[in-house]
């Protein structure tokens, strides 16, 4: 049976990478190797030992842990007590006003409201 131009066959075959510039019937329709889902955290979990932590030295580059300094904390705290959620403009204020990013404005806040909802499912 021919593979007609804009057959089911053709469009699935442009629809997975084979190229919607390929013309019907020049070459045979290929399956990806099939690779199980969990393989790449398998790899992963293969290189590291039992008692590996992100913080390590052996973890790969990246960006090191934020030290907050107490003046920093102090005032991100602050902020906290009156607004749980940090708006866009406040975010940008922090950050200028602490010489931080915003995204580590933003993270910090994500951080200290994980810690609130545990501190408060721990007093129950």
């Amino acid at each position: 049976m021919e593979k007609g131009l804009f057959s089911v066959e053709w469009l699935a075959q442009s629809s997975r990478g084979g190229g919607a510039r390929d013309m019907p019937g020049e070459s045979p329709l290929q399956d990806p190797p099939s690779v199980p889902a969990d393989s790449s955290r398998q790899r992963e979990a293969a290189g590291r030992s039992p008692g590996h932590e992100a913080g390590s030295e052996s973890a790969a580059p990246g960006r090191s842990r934020t030290k907050f300094s107490a003046a920093q904390l102090q005032e991100l705290e602050r902020s906290f007590r009156e607004q749980r959620y940090i708006g866009a403009g406040e975010k940008r204020r922090l950050a200028a006003v602490l010489n931080l990013s915003q995204s580590q404005i933003k993270t910090w806040f994500q951080n200290r409201r994980m810690k609130f909802k545990r501190q408060t499912q721990d007093a129950r």
